[in-house]
């Protein structure tokens, strides 16, 4: 079973009420994913997934916080924290280096995930930042998570763990 993280933005289509075409259409395919697909992966998150969802404002936080129930949390440790400093540093992710995309990714990284699964398409399924990604990983000794959105992860689509 391949190791996946679900970023903050993989719930937040699932549970989105929009209206335009590729917001539905990112929603289809997110909850067809998380029905269908999630039982065939070791599912994780960290605590800055529950943060995230958690903010008054985030639309449909209490059906998105649901989703999250009974999957397993990675801890926010001192490499995680270490790294996401790295990432900012080297202007792989935006700041601030202690929350958002550089912790999603340094978490992801330093606890071995295959897999991030996104919708985040402008910060981390981006071929721009995959490869600065893979650089900084590379030199820091890190084996970098692969960061894609929900329509590729489908069974016919991965390779072995």
């Amino acid at each position: 079973m391949a190791k996946i993280y679900l970023e903050t933005s993989f719930f937040s289509a699932c549970v989105s009420t929009r209206t335009d075409p590729a917001s539905l259409s990112r929603r289809q395919i997110s909850q067809t994913w998380w029905t269908l697909h999630r039982h065939q992966h070791r599912l994780f998150i960290s605590a800055e997934v529950i943060e995230e969802l958690s903010q008054p404002t985030y639309p449909n936080c209490e059906n998105a916080l649901q989703m999250t129930v009974g999957i397993e949390l990675l801890p926010i440790d001192a490499l995680a924290i270490g790294f996401a400093k790295i990432l900012v540093q080297e202007r792989v992710m935006p700041g601030p280096e202690g929350s958002g995309d550089a912790l999603h990714v340094a978490v992801a990284t330093v606890h071995t995930m295959k897999h991030i699964l996104s919708w985040n398409v402008r910060h981390l399924a981006n071929v721009n930042k995959v490869e600065h990604l893979n650089k900084i990983c590379m030199r820091i000794g890190y084996l970098p998570p692969i960061i894609i959105t929900p329509d590729v992860l489908w069974p016919e689509n991965e390779t072995g763990d």
